[in-house]
């Protein structure tokens, strides 16, 4: 185990709270490394004006506090989840392997009131799964909350609560925020509602690799705020109580806090929540290239003359990159006035923008710098707004539909989806017909829609595709074709 992993804990509170080693296991938990949980530190923005030479700085967090507590909320879940239950009579006396059996589980986490009315962020992990959503305000009242939508790529999540007049937070500019600006922490940390902790920023950008996620964004603010389960989704503000970052994991051994803490920064955040209340889904934003982090081993090994940046190993043809004149080779090392040093610098300057914007990219070329203007463009290549049910349909060219129980009893099948209409793309090319039941794509089940959405949303353009399953008939057939 290398020593990244020895101490990063990420334990995912997507059931939030404190949950019996016995229920971990029921979530298919099984010890590994490491712990998402929320980190909350206050990043004081009023700081980041403050010429380096000041010595004083602000220690009295009175004001922070109570600007920013009332619009922390306390964010319960109640969710399913299956257990194998060992039955050794069935084993051994009819040959039967134990059942899964649901059973209901409680879990907890932090949100944050953006709105008077009602809209409160909070990160994907708390709520995933959850059948039911339940938000308690600082004044104990408590309100049913609908899921708008979910980024998973940046574990942000939006909800609703049908309220007025919620005491609400203001949201400071992320980017401000200096190393060693004190920050608080707020939260419900092991259900101690509206609790406030304190700390410095000690990093920007950090890129723990806890998402698992296709295209995830990982520029975390770094902060020594204790956190501990319950923290996730709750809010990481300035000495002004104003909000920088959400709390969403902490570096730990032990599940609970042992020094550091990581929050996905405002202005992330509030692009996320933007697209989801407009569109429900997010408007991810890509140059089409792929890179490698500069260091100086990389730099000497490809004779380059500076070591910090990001090396464009391959321009695809005609993304935003291709046809802004971005080259294989050349290193980036600006965004639209960001300095970019890692790749979390800057798949976090690119994930804040949408498809369609236009951003200035600084280069480093054999030496020299130059300034290219790029239009980003979404994942099909276009810079249209698209709703998740359009870059679907669009990505692969048909309506699916979840197989009845009849129908699965009838084809003896356990898996698999239905092709309702083909309305071209892909589909159409491969000559998938309407009727065609999907059973595995790539030799993995496809349980459900939202199963195969989840693995063809990992294919790249020329990747190899191979559908199985049943046509209209009853007979067994498959289809290869290129993505």
């Amino acid at each position: 185990m290398n020593a990244k992993s020895i101490g990063l804990f990420i334990l995912l509170f997507a059931v939030g709270g404190i949950i019996s080693l016995a229920g971990a296991h029921a979530l298919g938990w099984t010890g590994k490394t490491v712990v998402i949980e929320n980190t909350q530190s206050p990043v004081p923005t009023a700081l980041a004006n403050f010429p380096s030479s000041s010595a004083a700085v602000p220690t009295d967090f009175v004001v922070a506090a109570e600007a920013s507590v009332e619009a922390v909320v306390h964010v319960k879940i109640t969710a399913e989840r299956a257990q194998n239950y060992y039955n050794p009579f069935n084993d051994l006396f009819f040959g039967r392997p134990s059942t899964p059996q649901k059973q209901e589980i409680q879990g907890s986490g932090s949100g944050v009131i953006l709105s008077s009315d009602g809209f409160i962020v909070t990160n994907n992990h708390v709520i995933n799964g959850a059948k039911e959503i339940t938000v308690v305000t600082a004044n104990n009242n408590e309100y049913e909350a609908v899921l708008i939508g979910t980024d998973p790529t940046t574990d942000i999540a939006l909800l609703k609560i049908d309220a007025e007049d919620l005491k609400t937070i203001v949201v400071a500019n992320s980017d401000a925020v200096r190393l060693g600006q004190w920050v608080l922490a707020v939260g419900n940390p092991f259900n101690l509602t509206s609790t406030v902790t304190a700390g410095i920023i000690s990093a920007k950008g950090r890129d723990i690799n806890i998402i698992d996620e296709q295209s995830a964004i990982e520029s975390f603010i770094q902060t020594d705020a204790a956190v501990n389960p319950g923290n996730s989704g709750g809010a990481l503000v300035n000495t002004g109580g104003e909000l920088v970052g959400i709390n969403t994991a902490i570096s730990s051994r032990s599940g609970s806090f042992e020094g550091y803490s990581f929050a996905v920064p405002a202005n992330l955040v509030m692009k996320v929540v933007g697209d989801l209340k407009e569109f429900g889904r997010v408007q991810r934003a890509f140059m089409g290239i792929n890179y490698n982090e500069l260091n100086a081993s990389l730099s000497e090994e490809l004779k380059l003359t500076i070591n910090s940046g990001v090396y464009v190993a391959n321009v695809l043809e005609g993304g935003a990159a291709d046809e802004a004149g971005i080259k294989k080779g050349d290193v980036i090392i600006n965004v639209d006035g960001k300095q970019v040093r890692t790749g979390a610098d800057l798949t976090e300057a690119i994930g804040s923008h949408r498809p369609g914007e236009q951003l200035n990219v600084l280069v480093n070329r054999n030496g020299i710098n130059q300034q290219y203007s790029m239009v980003l463009k979404n994942r099909l290549g276009t810079t249209e707004m698209l709703t998740k049910e359009e870059e679907i349909i669009r990505s692969y060219g048909a309506k699916l539909s979840e197989l009845s129980i009849n129908e699965k009893r009838k084809l003896g099948l356990r898996y698999g989806v239905k092709v309702d209409e083909v309305l071209g793309g892909r589909f159409q090319k491969a000559g998938i017909p309407k009727g065609f039941i999907i059973v595995k794509l790539n030799n993995v089940y496809v349980d459900d829609i939202a199963k195969f959405e989840r693995l063809i949303q990992q294919f790249n353009p020329g990747d190899g595709a191979l559908i199985q399953g049943f046509e209209t008939n009853g007979k067994a057939n498959y289809y290869a074709f290129e993505w």
